[in-house]
C-alpha cells in the first residue's frame, strides 16, 4: 500500500483525470489481472527457481517513489544474492548508470538465475499486482529509489507527475544502454506531456520486441 512521502522538496500535482486516463485505469486493471492469472503457473515456477538457486526469499521487496512522491512497496523476483544491499557500498565507484542511478553490466551481486531473469525482464512480471492495486501502470516512468529522487533536480520531478510503470519510452528506446540520466527524464516528460492511449499501445509492442532482443537489460 503506497503511503506519504517523507522526501522533501515540493512534487508536481497528480496530471491523471479526465475518461482517457480512467480507460487507461481499466486497460491496467484487465490486463494485469489477466497476466497474473495466465502466468500464474509461470510465477510459481520462477519462485521455485529462484529459492533452489541461492537462499532467500522468492521476491524482492523495496520502497520506492510513486506519482506525486508517494511511497509504495515494489515486488521483484529476487536476482542478486541476500547480501546485495550490504555490498552495494563497495562497489558505487564502479557504477556504470547515469546521474543519482546505479547499475553495473557485470554485477557480482546478481545470480545465475537472476541474470537470465533480467536478460528477459521476467524478475518483473511480479508488478502486475503493483499495477493492479493502483500503485504503478503498464505504461510509465520507471519507479525510482527515495536516495535517487533526493538528488534530483527540481524539473526532474516532473516524470512522478503520473503513475510510474512497469516498461516505459526509456526502456523501449534504449534501456539499460542509455548513458545520461537527464535524456532519459526528458523522455519521461515527453512522454507524460504527448500521453495518450495509442502511445501505450505502442510502448507495450516495442517492449515485446525490445525484451525478445534483451536490448540493454542488465
Amino acid at each position: 500500500m503506497s503511503t506519504s512521502s517523507p522526501l522533501t522538496g515540493a512534487f508536481p500535482a497528480d496530471v491523471r483525470s479526465g475518461w482517457s486516463f480512467r480507460l487507461k485505469r481499466l486497460f491496467d486493471v484487465l490486463l494485469a489481472l489477466g497476466g497474473l492469472a495466465v502466468l500464474a503457473p509461470l510465477l510459481m515456477a520462477i519462485a521455485l527457481l529462484v529459492r533452489i538457486g541461492s537462499p532467500g526469499p522468492a521476491l524482492f521487496v523495496q520502497w520506492r517513489v510513486g506519482v506525486g512522491g508517494r511511497l509504495f512497496r515494489i515486488y521483484k523476483f529476487r536476482s542478486m544474492y541476500p547480501d546485495a544491499e550490504q555490498r552495494k557500498v563497495s562497489l558505487m565507484a564502479l557504477n556504470e548508470a547515469p546521474g543519482p542511478l546505479f547499475k553495473l553490466r557485470n554485477d557480482p551481486r546478481v545470480t545465475p538465475i537472476g541474470a537470465f531473469l533480467r536478460r528477459t525482464s521476467l524478475d518483473e512480471l511480479p508488478q502486475l499486482w503493483n499495477v493492479l492495486v493502483g500503485e504503478m501502470s503498464l505504461v510509465g516512468p520507471r519507479p525510482p529509489l527515495p536516495s535517487e529522487v533526493e538528488r534530483y533536480e527540481p524539473w526532474q520531478r516532473e516524470r512522478l507527475a503520473v503513475l510510474p510503470g512497469i516498461t516505459g519510452l526509456a526502456q523501449v528506446l534504449g534501456r539499460s544502454d542509455l548513458r545520461s540520466f537527464d535524456d532519459i527524464v526528458r523522455m519521461d516528460i515527453r512522454y507524460i506531456r504527448t500521453w495518450s492511449l495509442a502511445l501505450d499501445f505502442a510502448i507495450l509492442i516495442k517492449t515485446v520486441g525490445a525484451v525478445v532482443r534483451a536490448r540493454g537489460a542488465y
